[in-house]
């Protein structure tokens, strides 16, 4: 394996030693500068070349934004965000993931650098690693940002008919990638679509603003779910980023069901409890797991297939990464597999009324069946 070279860009001389001690932890990743703020880094990038960058969400100078925008315009390049765990954090964030971050990772606190688990140090090796990995169109801004500013998204949505059984159910996983893998999936949702259910690897502040960034861009109604809340047709409800989300089936409906439990797969939430709380009534459902660093998902989605769910992947093309899509595939967990662009066309397939049977509705809701 090639030694990773990497520029780390923060404000902070505490953060900078703290990421550069972490880093000194691989044997296959070198830090070949620092720099404290954006003009500083934009000459280091010059003269160090570096192949992955970690940067600051809030910087002098110039905001983290706006020196992203110039990075992916005119040097396009791996950048994972070093984040706060606050909304004006969070909104900086999810903002630079749509300019084309590869993913980010919260500042750590006292506590996680001594934690003896999963710690900041591995997360951050494992994000680095797997960041060299993508393909350099990924890292392309997009025409949509060229004048500076983020432009709202506007899916074509998709007709659908109308859902073929009741408490028929989505559920999707998703990590690295996802949160624009996900905005891409549901903007082109029509409001009566199939209820959705989904669980992203996101801190606990980031998932109540994605939630919310989500609503505004779709027709369907975006949540971030709450313990005991019923669910609908035409709702999307997201993990909150420190519960376990589960459905239970109970009186003829489906709800939501919040659990502080241990992680699994290093996560909370994790895509496998969402996907196993749903093996009563899996053949009333499609599972699919999209762009994501590691395997959370795959097993839960073969248990689902088995019991017959329709149950969708990710392709390797369109994922950014494809490691839980890709563990899915290794196992046969899937019964197929499709570009992020169409799978909302196969999910609408699979759950709408047929022609025959939409005008079998029609007849019935007519006066003496005539239409």
């Amino acid at each position: 394996m090639d030694i990773i070279k990497v520029l780390i860009v923060d404000d902070s001389t505490v953060i900078r030693n703290i990421i550069r001690d972490a880093l000194s932890h691989s044997p296959y990743i070198k830090v070949v500068g620092e720099a404290e703020d954006p003009l500083v880094a934009r000459e280091l990038i010059k003269k160090l070349n570096p192949d992955v960058l970690t940067l600051d969400v809030e910087m002098p100078k110039m905001d983290g934004i706006t020196f992203l925008i110039n990075l992916m315009r005119l040097r396009p390049m791996p950048v994972i965000m070093l984040s706060t765990l606050t909304t004006k954090g969070a909104d900086i964030t999810l903002q630079a993931l749509e300019i084309g971050a590869v993913d980010f990772i919260a500042k750590p606190t006292v506590q996680e650098l001594l934690a003896p688990q999963a710690s900041f140090k591995e997360v951050l090796i494992d994000k680095i690693t797997q960041a060299v990995t993508i393909d350099q169109k990924n890292f392309k801004l997009s025409d949509n940002l060229a004048s500076g500013k983020v432009i709202k998204e506007s899916g074509n949505i998709l007709s659908f008919t109308g859902i073929k059984r009741a408490n028929h159910l989505v559920a999707i996983g998703a990590s690295t990638g996802g949160t624009e893998a996900i905005k891409k999936l549901l903007v082109s949702l029509p409001s009566n679509a199939p209820a959705i259910v989904i669980t992203q690897h996101i801190p606990k502040t980031f998932s109540l603003r994605f939630a919310q960034r989500l609503n505004e861009h779709c027709q369907v109604e975006v949540h971030e779910a709450t313990h005991g809340q019923k669910i609908k047709v035409g709702h999307v409800y997201i993990a909150p980023g420190d519960k376990h989300l589960e459905v239970v089936y109970k009186n003829g409906a489906l709800f939501c069901t919040l659990s502080d439990g241990d992680e699994v797969n290093r996560h909370k939430p994790a895509v496998d409890v969402l996907f196993h709380s749903m093996l009563d009534f899996a053949d009333n459902v499609q599972a699919v797991l999209l762009t994501g660093m590691g395997q959370d998902g795959a097993k839960g989605m073969l248990r689902l297939k088995e019991l017959g769910s329709r149950t969708i992947i990710q392709d390797k093309n369109s994922s950014l990464i494809w490691g839980m899509p890709g563990k899915a595939h290794a196992i046969s967990a899937h019964t197929m597999q499709a570009p992020l662009l169409e799978v909302t066309k196969h999910l609408l397939d699979y759950a709408g009324l047929t022609r025959v049977e939409m005008q079998d509705v029609l007849a019935k809701n007519c006066v003496g069946g005539v239409l």
